[in-house]
């Protein structure tokens, strides 16, 4: 994937860094290779939202930029792991971050769970 130039612009560290997590699932899929090495149908359970065309293009993307290293096994059938790279250990503060934020304003999310509604019973005129 072509990186854009963020060379010589204010805050261009900060359009560095959301540019190699943009998306909606490379910061899940780094959340979920925080806990060790998985192979591709383990993290394709752990986001069923995904389509499998997607998280192959979202894996090879971190793959390229160096986020993830991808390990295949020379067997029948073949197995493939990933894991994260020195330089994606490296973001773990930054998704933890990211997570606790998201904790913290759920509600406010909108991902958070419907609040309940509690329908009073009318009253009898």
């Amino acid at each position: 994937m072509k990186r854009r130039d963020f060379a010589r612009r204010p805050g261009c560290s900060v359009e560095a860094t959301l540019d190699l997590i943009d998306g909606k699932w490379k910061g899940v899929i780094l959340y979920h290779l925080q806990s060790g090495t998985q192979r591709f149908g383990e993290l394709r359970r752990r986001m069923p939202g995904i389509t499998q065309r997607m998280l192959t293009k979202q894996l090879r993307a971190l793959e390229e930029d160096k986020l993830v290293i991808r390990k295949v096994y020379a067997e029948v059938p073949p197995r493939v792991e990933y894991c994260l790279s020195e330089l994606g250990e490296s973001l773990k503060p930054v998704i933890d971050i990211l997570k606790a934020w998201g904790e913290s304003h759920q509600q406010r999310l909108s991902c958070a769970p419907a609040p309940t509604v509690v329908k009073k019973p009318k009253r009898a005129a």
